[in-house]
């Protein structure tokens, strides 16, 4: 007879793990959805302010609309998965999860909205706001792109690599908005 491997037995799984699983989960799920608003968002704040006709109203009510909209689309999208997935509709900790998921999608309008607003003020140009508004999203993908590249480990130079990447991809998402005219 032979004796078991203890390598080959299962192991129970701990729930700290299992609970830190979920929290990475949800960390990187709501961080896929702030950078799928910023990229969103720059691409709108960019053909806003192609726009001479635009007023300080318009462009807030366009940026705050574009957000809510975005963050509506996904809990939409998120119950009709979750539906489809398991056959019932989500209970209220999963409604709970998505609302926080989704969260970033409406906070990402905050700094366009407080530059439009210091705009208004007089303190600098619709344009210009809009403009910085736009570039500081697009700053923001390659500052993230940058640190999953240090946190994956490969060093500075694949950081850089990962933060360009992205931040060519989200000049590439602008640049479709402003060629296809709207």
């Amino acid at each position: 007879m032979t004796t078991p491997d203890p390598d080959l037995e299962p192991r129970p799984v701990a729930s700290e793990q299992i609970a830190t699983a979920a929290r990475g989960q949800a960390a990187a799920a709501r961080l896929k959805e702030r950078i799928y608003a910023n990229i969103t968002l720059a691409a709108v704040l960019v053909s806003l302010s192609e726009t001479e006709a635009t007023d300080h109203v318009e462009a807030a009510l366009t940026v705050a609309v574009t957000a809510l909209g975005i963050w509506l689309a996904t809990l939409v999208a998120d119950e009709q998965s979750h539906r489809s997935a398991t056959g019932r509709g989500a209970n209220r900790a999963e409604v709970r999860m998505a609302l926080h998921v989704s969260s970033p999608l409406l906070l990402s309008a905050m700094g366009p909205l407080a530059l439009i607003g210091l705009s208004a003020l007089g303190a600098v140009e619709l344009g210009t706001a809009l403009l910085i508004s736009s570039g500081m999203a697009v700053a923001s993908l390659f500052l993230w792109g940058w640190r999953t590249g240090l946190k994956m480990g490969n060093g500075p130079l694949s950081a850089l690599v990962s933060g360009l990447l992205d931040t060519a991809i989200g000049l590439g998402v602008v640049a479709v908005k402003l060629l296809s005219g709207h």
